[in-house]
């Protein structure tokens, strides 16, 4: 039976999603535990790698068992034997050709910013702190630069697993909500695309924070992304604020 597992996971304790010898990663972890369930190797599909530090509140996977499980058996058993930071929230029984990764359509990301001179205790996990005020609408403007089909090679690693570096950004929207929590204004960067390279909501973000400075213009966004000059880009906001909020699926 192949089961899709939605998963959620504070990402701060892990080596990231894939599979490392001698770490703890979010699939790895998965691994283990639905080994023991299946009392086999079982291999976990997930939708995309999320790196080191980042977070997920809609991470997809599915697993293909032998042993009958009900969807709420299995969730049970899992998050039983997990830590903590990592739950599944939800399974269920899915199409033999179903595939997390393949199957998947678009992703959003969001990458939080606590924009006041102090952040609370509680956000220093997931959220990044920027005590310069940053100009929302300035930063909104930028934002429209980044929407189409563009070669990213100026925001992704300079070492990438994928040699096309084409990729389709949706949408991209910019948003500021006060947070009773944090006693202070969280700024929210929500990005849509059909696929993302190896840090390259980071790196935009870590642009357009440059952007809400002052300190980058929209001239040097659209020459970066024509170019593909990476010294033209922002420098890559650190891994803590972001989160794969959702990935979207027919």
């Amino acid at each position: 039976m192949n089961f899709k597992l939605l998963i959620q996971y504070d990402g701060t304790d892990f080596r990231g999603w894939q599979v490392q010898p001698g770490e703890r990663t979010v699939q790895g972890e998965l691994q283990r535990v639905l080994s023991l369930i299946e009392d086999a190797e079982v291999y976990v599909c997930g939708s995309g790698r999320t790196d080191s530090g980042v977070h997920a509140e809609g991470q997809v996977a599915n697993i293909k068992l032998q042993r009958p499980f009900t969807p709420e058996r299995l969730r049970s058993a899992i998050n039983g034997n997990l830590w903590r930071d990592l739950r599944i929230l939800q399974v269920e029984k899915v199409a033999d050709d179903f595939h997390a990764r393949f199957s998947a359509k678009s992703k959003t990301y969001v990458y939080r910013v606590i924009n006041a001179p102090v952040i609370s205790p509680f956000w220093t996990r997931y959220a990044h702190h920027e005590a310069r005020p940053l100009n929302v609408n300035q930063m909104n403007e930028a934002a429209k630069y980044f929407l189409g089909e563009h070669d990213w090679t100026a925001f992704s690693a300079a070492q990438s697993d994928s040699e096309n570096r084409v990729r389709n950004v949706t949408d991209f929207t910019v948003e500021t909500v006060w947070d009773t929590r944090a006693q202070s204004q969280i700024i929210e960067f929500r990005i849509t695309g059909e696929g993302f390279l190896r840090y390259m909501v980071r790196s935009i973000v870590g642009t357009m924070l440059e952007v809400g400075r002052g300190e980058k213009d929209f001239d040097t966004i659209q020459t970066a992304i024509v170019s593909g000059d990476r010294n033209l880009a922002g420098a890559t906001a650190p891994a803590h604020g972001l989160t794969l909020l959702k990935v979207f699926y027919e």
